[in-house]
């Protein structure tokens, strides 16, 4: 990382306590000795071939932050390699309006494609290859004085061709069509004055009710006596926790200067997807401030439980997967990424389906997202671009993995690194062992299919199965569910899945099913190019939208409630929550959960027959036959389970029906110990006519009514 960003502590400059002011066309928001200057809005853009050629016109201009899509007039041809262009230039003018000056003039775009070069005033002002965290610029010796207009110029790569190939992109995911380049997040101008603050590091205790900040300090000159000025308000209400300065201490000048104390939080509140409480830390070193939201709250995956903990209680985590930048190629995507009340409400109508955690999967959204999930109350898993990409080495990837974790530590919403997805590889290990003692909240890391790094990480697990229709398989003459279902089955059957350990033994480290379906239809009710066989083998290829939307949720919510009621993973996140859709040709290989994503109207279907079995209770009838024999005794076992921090009583039904008429109901009280689960047995009579029948158990909550449900016939 050092050897693209400029370093600011070798920078002599005088200490001022003055700052730039300017124009209102540049929105700007004020601190007491900062001024961080949004750089958002509408620029201009053009195309070029030679990499240190600025155009000398721009016809088009395009919104910051976005794509290059976006562009009007458009481009030709974006997202795929073109002879007419190998990059494209941003430019935005801005002026000063006062002669002032600042010891720091930074320069933060926080996420680019395809490598983010500066001109500002037509001088280089440094280069950052990297695409999936933010890039510093030092501009301070660039600005022209007050009163002449600066012009700010960033040059992209055109293509995900256009960087090394030791840098990590999203290359590699061959489901996507276009690989759009683009200034796909904030562009912000840092205003301050030495000492000035370069990270801050927020370490809840919540055992002892305190918090531990870490704050990286660079001063232009030697201090013998050196305080930091602190104050913890509650974010939403504006109250004062506590205030302060910490204990005198030098600076040295071009050195990173740590400061590490601890401030009591006597009777903080824990942050939680259920009660998302923020706090916001603001840090003053006299010239400058820099505030900070936090949670409370910590998080880790119990070793012999195997099961995820949230502020030291169990707690599944439930949920889906976001996968933003194959959303960026959804026809329908305008501008929904970048605004907030869109995709506040995107994560809303996921609590509907009653998830509290999300993957964003292969590549990270804009900064705000986080934000957003940590308002809303998600756990999020955060998974870094690396995928099949073997050019990629652990050096490479601990850059890049260092600058990630500087941007999101502080986010209560993010409790899991995830190195990579689906790779089998050391590469990504390596790495891992690298950074994470970086990290003092000592988060889990995932690391795709390869070896876990701690007894305190968790295993991936994909259990797609399905997939074997996909294949050509048939299902046996007892039907799919008994071929799936009729032994009982791990989460990672497949021994090529994960890495053994060297004595050829499984790792038992906690499993989190982070994808399952393999169901996938588009909006419009279509199958996908990876479903039209499961369809056909299973169903006929003769389907109705609405048949293959409720065949989907049907099968998806017994996947789901076989996993969950057999215990066996700390986990379950259903792929996929939001990602493109491609019913036209050439058509995509997933969709999401909606069937209008503007509107995020969610697939119905899945409302009646998904969100339910993500309730804190949930009920699985354990038997899977497609047929019964006329006049024959079935013994059912029903499982229930309870993710509630208390017991909890009720009562489980199960009822036998043929073609709607009800033949019997049976009832059976229950008390389902806190996160525990209890097997109720039933013996149902057959009858001895023929035709379609029906068994379903059910339990009943306050908001939910939870139904597990099996089809079959009597012959």
């Amino acid at each position: 990382m050092k050897q693209y960003i400029l370093d600011l502590a070798g920078k002599n400059i005088p200490y001022l306590f003055t700052f730039l002011l300017f124009l209102g066309s540049c929105q700007k928001k004020k601190e007491t000795g900062r001024i961080i200057v949004d750089l958002n809005g509408q620029w201009e853009i053009e195309e070029g071939q030679l990499p240190g050629e600025i155009p000398t016109e721009f016809k088009r201009t395009i919104p910051v932050p976005g794509i290059v899509p976006m562009a009007e007039p458009a481009f030709d041809s974006t997202g795929t390699r073109y002879s007419q262009r190998n990059y494209y230039w941003y430019r935005r003018k801005f002026t000063l309006t006062q002669n002032s000056d600042a010891s720091v003039a930074l320069l933060k775009v926080n996420k680019a494609k395809y490598g983010t070069k500066i001109f500002i005033n037509g001088k280089n002002a440094g280069y950052n290859p990297w695409c999936l965290t933010p890039s510093y610029f030092n501009i301070k010796d660039h600005l022209l004085p007050a009163g002449q207009e600066n012009d700010l110029v960033i040059r992209i790569g055109a293509t995900e061709f256009d960087i090394p190939d030791s840098i990590p992109n999203d290359r590699t995911d061959l489901e996507k069509r276009f690989h759009y380049a683009g200034v796909y997040d904030d562009v912000k101008l840092i205003l301050s004055g030495y000492p000035f603050i370069e990270n801050v590091q927020i370490v809840p205790d919540i055992e002892n009710e305190k918090v531990r900040i870490v704050a990286e300090v660079k001063s232009d000159r030697d201090m013998e006596s050196f305080t930091l000025g602190y104050t913890i308000t509650e974010y939403k209400a504006g109250t004062t926790v506590t205030s302060g300065n910490t204990p005198s201490q030098k600076l040295k000048i071009g050195k990173k200067n740590t400061i590490d104390f601890t401030v009591p939080m006597n009777g903080c509140q824990l942050w939680s997807p259920e009660n998302p409480f923020l706090y916001s830390l603001a840090l003053s070193t006299g010239s400058d401030t820099k505030h900070h939201r936090f949670g409370m709250r910590s998080f880790t995956f119990d070793p012999e439980k195997k099961m995820a903990l949230l502020n030291g209680q169990p707690y599944p985590m439930l949920g889906t997967n976001v996968t933003v930048f194959r959303f960026f190629e959804d026809e329908t995507r305008g501008q929904l990424p970048w605004d907030r009340e869109w995709v506040k409400n995107l994560h809303l109508s996921f609590k509907k389906m009653n998830w509290n955690s999300i993957r964003y999967s292969i590549g990270f959204p804009p900064e705000v997202w986080y934000d957003i999930a940590d308002e809303t109350g998600f756990l999020l898993q955060d998974e870094y671009l690396y995928w099949y990409q073997y050019g990629v080495f652990s050096a490479s990837l601990e850059v890049e993995f260092e600058k990630w974790m500087r941007e999101r530590w502080n986010h209560p919403s993010v409790v899991i690194w995830d190195a990579q997805n689906e790779t089998v590889s050391e590469e990504s290990g390596k790495a891992i062992r690298k950074v994470r003692h970086l990290d003092l909240s000592n988060r889990p890391w995932d690391n795709g299919f390869s070896a876990p790094q701690a007894e305190t990480d968790p295993i991936e697990s994909h259990p797609y199965l399905f997939y074997n229709y996909f294949r050509g398989e048939k299902p046996s003459e007892r039907g799919y569910m008994t071929d799936f279902f009729d032994t009982l089955r791990w989460p990672h059957n497949d021994p090529n899945e994960h890495v053994p350990k060297k004595d050829g033994s499984r790792y038992e480290n906690a499993v989190i099913i982070n994808e399952y379906d393999w169901l996938w239809i588009n909006r419009d009710g279509t199958p996908t190019t990876l479903t039209d066989k499961v369809y056909a083998t299973l169903w006929g290829d003769d389907l109705t939208a609405n048949e293959r939307r409720r065949i989907r949720a049907e099968n998806v919510g017994v996947l789901t409630e076989y996993w969950r009621c057999h215990r066996r993973c700390a986990a379950i996140m259903h792929f996929c929550g939001l990602t493109y859709s491609r019913s036209e040709e050439p058509r995509g290989q997933t969709s999401d959960i909606f069937l209008d994503v503007q509107q995020l109207t969610i697939d119905p279907f899945l409302l009646k027959y998904v969100k339910p079995k993500f309730a804190p209770v949930c009920v699985m009838i354990d038997w899977w036959e497609k047929s019964a024999g006329a006049g024959s005794q079935l013994h059912v076992p029903v499982h229930v389970i309870n993710d509630y921090p208390e017991d909890w009583p009720g009562q489980v039904t199960l009822a036998l029906t043929r073609e709607g008429e009800m033949l019997s109901l049976q009832q059976h009280p229950i008390n389902v110990e806190s996160f525990g689960k209890e097997v109720v047995d039933f013996d149902v009579d057959i009858p001895g006519e023929a035709g379609n029948y029906t068994l379903a158990s059910q339990v009943i909550l306050e908001k939910d009514t939870v139904v597990s449900t099996r089809y079959f016939s009597v012959r």
